[in-house]
């Protein structure tokens, strides 16, 4: 039976992440900008100039610093559950504290969202994606990038950890997107995936 995201579960989630936002080292608050995840992401997402574009489970921002320099023009805002981590996201990101089964945003306010390793800790995985394709505005762009299931075990996780087979993602965002499909990728393009993560690419 599915997990239910409980007051109590959410606390401790949240304050896992807010004592995790000390560990620059398994945390970091950069990430190098020549990984596939970032080309993958702008591919899919396309031109972001005067696009409002949501970094769902932003954690410091390491994604987000770098749609930020590579598209000035861009409004790009990141939402996460722990306020602690919310501090290091550079200045011009806008942020906001919030668990992705209810993000604080309007209906269709994002030109597009993405998600990298963050649906995981969401608990109620349904309930996440239903919320994520919910900010973003028809036509807009969704990228979620995530681990595996057929790899559960690789490495060590929290308990209310969740990795997903692709067919189990597609159909959850083929319930809101009119065009869904996904792939293995690894961190380096000239690398073969290796089966740990897999990206989702949707069209509401």
């Amino acid at each position: 039976m599915p997990q239910r995201l409980t007051e109590e579960l959410r606390t401790r989630i949240q304050a896992s992440f807010d004592e995790a936002s000390r560990d620059e080292e398994h945390f970091p608050s950069t990430i190098d900008p020549r990984i596939y995840h970032v080309k993958l992401i702008r591919g899919h997402l396309g031109d972001l100039q005067g696009k409002r574009v949501l970094d769902v489970g932003c954690g410091k921002g390491r994604f987000a610093r770098i749609f930020q320099e590579q598209e000035p023009a861009a409004e790009i805002w990141g939402v996460d559950i722990s306020g602690e981590m919310l501090r290091y996201v550079p200045a011009g990101i806008h942020t906001r504290a919030g668990s992705m089964t209810e993000l604080p945003f309007p209906d269709a306010w994002f030109d597009a969202a993405y998600a990298t390793e963050s649906l995981e800790h969401a608990v109620e995985i349904e309930k996440a994606v239903a919320e994520i394709c919910r900010v973003v505005k028809d036509g807009g762009r969704i990228a979620i990038i995530d681990k595996n299931a057929e790899q559960w075990g690789k490495l060590e996780t929290p308990a209310w950890e969740r990795w997903f087979t692709r067919k189990e993602l597609e159909r959850l965002l083929r319930r809101h997107c009119r065009e869904v499909s996904s792939r293995f990728i690894s961190y380096w393009e000239d690398v073969d995936p290796d089966g740990l993560f897999l990206a989702w690419l949707a069209v509401k």
